[in-house]
């Protein structure tokens, strides 16, 4: 049995106020090919359709064109849940009825627990859901962190699980252990946000979404596919793929990953503003790839951004290499006591919060002589 494991579209997603539309869309059909070429039994996506809870038209039908062509023109099942960031009450509208193609999106945690078998294989579709609503669906009091409403859900599931066949889980969620972008949502202060790997092993795979690289976590049964695209600049290194797993009969299963390439990558670049703007520089370049700019220059510039835009025209983030530095210097400046200090070492202080360049000798005898030149002007 042959499936496909994708997660975190985040269709809608708004990138340093630019819409991915575009850029989405155009990943959206190198997906629908892939799933056209490869044939998979199924198409899992594991949560975070959406950016938003009340997504823009735009999504929508971009979500509805996309879910049309592999379900009904590629008559391929799609199982999908719900993620922090979508409305399990909208993915779950029109649920009763689209089951009958093989289009099956949970969104409420009472659909979860028996499974959905295709050729052999048992899903069960998991969504994401906050510990205090697990709390109140089986009334227990002891539920106060995401692992323990995992393992409550588990718990459940295993009721309903034959475990001599196999079994894949299909969820949302933050495994412990695992890296973090900045664009993922915070599911909850602390560490009560976590679940453990363990809640899985019932499983022969567990098919999740929600951290945005496929090398967030390493496990043996346990991986997230990542996300889409790129959707911040912490995430330029990653790579973004999908997952193609063959599921033998004894739940053992091989692993095949695709990467999607988008018409525009995420990048960060690095320079001094007169050799970024140099032919031989960005000749080589792709130049309307999404940039955050970093410049090693000092000192004002005038009007850096816009000069830049003229050969990188979707800058979308610029800053100054000094300005990350001298920021964590001011904090050494300040904290650095109230004691008594000679007017040539509290200009040496200035001297470093505002410039990275070092206190010479020879700036240090030059300054000397002004402040006692001044002094002794005073005196007079």
């Amino acid at each position: 049995m042959k499936f496909i494991h994708t997660a975190d579209w985040h269709l809608g997603k708004l990138v340093h106020g630019v819409y991915m539309k575009q850029e989405q869309k155009s990943l959206l059909n190198q997906f629908v090919n892939i799933v056209a070429e490869v044939k998979p039994d199924a198409v899992i996506i594991a949560g975070d359709l959406y950016d938003r809870s009340v997504p823009s038209t735009d999504a929508v039908q971009l979500l509805e064109e996309t879910l049309y062509q592999i379900n009904v023109e590629l008559e391929t099942p799609i199982l999908a849940v719900s993620g922090n960031h979508d409305s399990a009450e909208r993915l779950s509208f029109g649920s009763s009825w689209y089951r009958h193609s093989h289009l099956h999106i949970h969104g409420k945690i009472e659909d979860s627990f028996k499974p959905i078998q295709l050729n052999g294989v048992n899903f069960y579709l998991v969504p994401y859901a906050e510990p205090g609503i697990i709390r109140e669906w089986f009334d227990d009091r002891t539920i106060t962190s995401h692992d323990d409403a995992m393992k409550r859900i588990v718990n459940e599931v295993e009721k309903y699980l034959n475990p001599n066949e196999p079994n894949v889980f299909v969820g949302h969620a933050f495994v412990l252990g695992g890296k973090t972008s900045d664009s993922e949502r915070t599911l909850s202060v602390g560490g009560s946000g976590c679940v453990s790997a363990e809640q899985f092993a019932p499983f022969s795979y567990s098919a999740l979404g929600h951290l945005h690289s496929p090398d967030a976590i390493h496990h043996e049964t346990v991986r997230y596919s990542g996300s889409l695209m790129k959707y911040s600049f912490s995430e330029v290194n990653q790579r973004k793929t999908i997952s193609i797993i063959e599921m033998n009969n004894d739940g053992s299963f091989d692993v095949e990953e695709r990467i999607l390439q988008p018409e525009k990558d995420m990048r960060e670049i690095t320079g001094f503003i007169e050799e970024l703007l140099d032919p031989s520089f960005y000749e080589g370049q792709k130049l309307d790839d999404y940039l955050k700019v970093i410049l090693l220059d000092e000192g004002a510039l005038i009007d850096p951004v816009n000069k830049l835009r003229e050969v990188y025209p979707n800058i979308l983030h610029l800053e100054k290499k000094i300005d990350q530095t001298d920021a964590r210097k001011k904090y050494e400046f300040f904290s650095s006591g109230n004691e008594r200090k000679s007017e040539l070492d509290l200009f040496k202080e200035f001297y470093a919060e505002m410039t990275t360049s070092s206190f010479t000798d020879k700036k240090r005898d030059l300054m000397a002589e002004m402040v006692d030149h001044v002094k002794r002007g005073v005196n007079v």
